[in-house]
């Protein structure tokens, strides 16, 4: 049976310029970096947390596989946060370029859309806590 997902993948045409982007803009940890047969094969996550984003380096040229055609949409790579406002400043001061100008509210609770340097989504969300009783 299957039993964990190990790995989501970003296309990105430069793999050092996401680097930066994910861990010194975004906030998570580097976890592997080697060269293979295949190319480089550089991972970053959220810290305690076992899934690997994969940095896979992919041609400008060649498009973006999955562009996202339609506003509002979610990116291909959806991050939970414990207060989406807070971390929307903490990473605006970083530098993080946003899709929107601020985080917006919605039934689920509150999100907002990251760009990394391709044009990349990234949908940062903030889940809606139950009414206490």
């Amino acid at each position: 049976m299957l039993t964990n997902v190990m790995y989501v993948t970003i296309y990105v045409t430069d793999q050092d310029r996401a680097l930066d982007f994910y861990t010194e803009g975004l906030g998570l940890e580097k976890r592997i970096d080697f060269s293979g047969p295949d190319g480089r094969f550089l991972t970053v996550g959220v810290p305690d947390s076992p899934l690997q984003i994969l940095l896979w380096s992919h041609a400008g040229a060649a498009g973006q596989p999955g562009d996202v055609g339609e506003e509002g949409a979610p990116g291909p790579l959806i991050i939970e946060s414990d207060d989406l406002r807070r971390d929307f400043e903490i990473l605006r001061r970083r530098g993080v370029t946003f899709a929107e100008r601020e985080p917006a509210d919605y039934p689920f609770g509150v999100r907002i859309e990251a760009v990394d340097p391709d044009g990349n989504r990234v949908s940062l969300r903030q889940q809606r806590k139950p009414p206490k009783p």
